[in-house]
């Protein structure tokens, strides 16, 4: 069948939730049996999110192939269960980069080099690509930012020259706007919205489907204005108030016939099927839960939740397959480096289980490593993830195999004890190339050890998980780590790279060298996390 494409623009301000939006119909049309792609273009002129600060823009979100994306792409692919690539996330800085490279190269044959039509048609060039690499039936692409932003102009001109590429019966717009509530009048105004639809039809976009997001309900006859308004029809203004998950986002968009509406403006014979999956899901989030649990999670970024995204989902999604309530503690590490030994003990003593996910660079590390003391010792669950299992190797070889002074070379290369260090072929890597993209990124195979609790998590010896990192397990330290009850629980097929630790005698110590939260579902939540809300529910 011809490929239908589905573009999503927001207007007011940012963070409204275009992506979950955007994941939502995903999810929905992929429940009528369509195969789903989802794509989304950034305004940055950064060539991908890799070198973007995690305090302003939350989590790098790394995908199979390795390409380092927004967050967003978390959402797509737990929302539609299927595993994107690089054509899924596209940045300004690519689109220019391409152009440049092709002038230089005289492939445009002297042509004076324009926004229309040689930025737009690059654009245009990156959607058709997803479309026919994916063989999709409904490609859905999100534009990142707000409509009115300068930045984004020759997105949404590209995205309107679609609809006279392809034929009217195989695009569709949605426009998601935000309605405030105006304390004083207590009441919503809908002239925001309003604005930022005639913003999108000034650029020549008659949007097909409005989804008005709200802290507050929003009445029928704000949906009635707004219709009149902006030229949509009625019933194709959807409200979307804040609820308790976004997970519940898909069913009420069906709630409100999304996906008839879908159906009717791109010519898509729904098939009779029914999101019964999901729907269970969600019972399962409204079941009163039998017990609670608490988890802390130790980091340094504690001014954006946003950075640790893929981990707080994957915890939240394996305590609700147990029917367990689960409470975040957020543990700053920097403060646990201020503190002395019983100020630490009472922090620690509040939590059932305590995770340490990735990060880069000193700032905190110290307290990361006294808060994975404090779980090896006391018998406490704890997961470490990509640096959290590198900072576990250096607190056991300080600690148990009495080696004091060793460290990573990242934050000391003259350590004596160069228990994690970058591979000579990275190093290599990072002086050829630039510094962005300089690291082992994507899905890589890992061999479990039969005889480790990892295995019995995973029920698997070959598992792909995706990494994202510069320095690795030093394999000069293997030896004498393992004397002292270090277990190699995972490595690469070779045997070469150890991906995996944990610890014997211990309820469950596990560190990954990779980020499992980048593969755990809704549907599918991941083996270790699973365990390890277990482990934390039985502690």
């Amino acid at each position: 069948m011809q490929t239908k494409f589905i573009f999503v623009t927001g207007g007011v301000l940012s963070g409204l939730g275009k992506g979950v939006t955007a994941a939502s119909i995903g999810n929905i049309l992929k429940s009528h049996g369509f195969k789903i792609w989802m794509q989304k273009f950034d305004q940055y002129l950064n060539i991908d999110a890799g070198t973007l600060n995690p305090e302003e823009h939350g989590e790098v979100f790394v995908l199979d192939d390795g390409s380092e994306t927004d967050l967003d792409l978390g959402h797509y692919e737990r929302f539609i269960d299927t595993s994107l690539d690089k054509t899924s996330s596209v940045m300004s800085g690519q689109i220019y980069q391409a152009i440049l490279e092709k002038e230089r190269s005289g492939k445009y044959l002297g042509k004076t080099i324009q926004m229309i039509p040689h930025v737009t048609d690059e654009v245009k060039s990156r959607i058709f690509k997803a479309a026919v690499d994916s063989k999709c039936d409904v490609l859905i692409t999100e534009i990142g930012g707000t409509i009115g932003d300068y930045e984004g102009t020759h997105f949404v001109e590209a995205i309107r020259q679609m609809k006279h590429d392809v034929g009217e019966d195989n695009v569709l717009y949605v426009h998601v706007g935000f309605l405030p509530y105006l304390g004083a009048s207590q009441e919503l105004k809908g002239r925001p919205m309003q604005f930022s639809v005639h913003d999108l039809q000034a650029m020549g976009i008659q949007p097909d489907v409005l989804i008005c997001r709200s802290d507050h309900p929003v009445k029928p006859s704000m949906v009635k204005k707004i219709a009149l308004f902006t030229g949509v029809e009625e019933e194709a203004v959807i409200p979307l108030e804040t609820v308790n998950t976004i997970y519940k986002v898909p069913l009420i968009l069906e709630k409100y016939h999304l996906d008839q509406i879908v159906s009717r403006k791109l010519k898509l014979k729904l098939k009779n099927q029914s999101n019964k999956e999901w729907s269970k899901f969600i019972q399962k989030i409204d079941t009163s839960p039998k017990k609670t649990i608490k988890i802390g999670l130790v980091g340094k970024y504690m001014a954006m939740k946003d950075t640790y995204f893929s981990v707080t989902e994957s915890l939240k999604i394996a305590a609700i397959w147990q029917n367990v309530k689960l409470e975040l503690g957020w543990i700053d590490a920097e403060q646990l480096e201020k503190s002395s030994k019983q100020e630490i003990a009472k922090i620690m003593k509040e939590y059932d289980a305590i995770c340490v996910p990735g990060g880069f660079g000193s700032r905190g590390i110290e307290g990361k490593i006294l808060a994975i003391e404090y779980a090896r010792k006391h018998k406490i669950p704890f997961l470490g993830l990509c640096y959290g299992m590198q900072l576990a190797t250096i607190e056991f070889t300080r600690n148990v195999a009495n080696l004091k002074s060793a460290n990573t070379t990242e934050i000391n290369p003259k350590t004596p004890h160069p228990v994690i260090h970058i591979m000579p072929d990275q190093e290599k890597k990072m002086l050829e190339h630039n510094y962005g993209g300089s690291m082992r990124l994507g899905a890589y195979p890992c061999k479990l050890n039969k005889k480790s609790k990892t295995y019995q998590c995973y029920k698997k010896e070959s598992i792909f998980e995706r990494h994202r990192h510069r320095y690795e397990f030093n394999n000069q330290y293997r030896e004498i780590l393992e004397q002292k009850g270090l277990v190699i629980a995972g490595t690469s097929p070779d045997n070469h790279l150890v991906e995996i630790i944990e610890l014997k005698n211990h309820p469950f110590f596990i560190a990954t060298q990779f980020h499992p939260e980048f593969k755990s579902r809704p549907l599918s939540p991941h083996p270790l996390f699973v365990e390890f809300v277990k482990t934390a529910l039985k502690n």
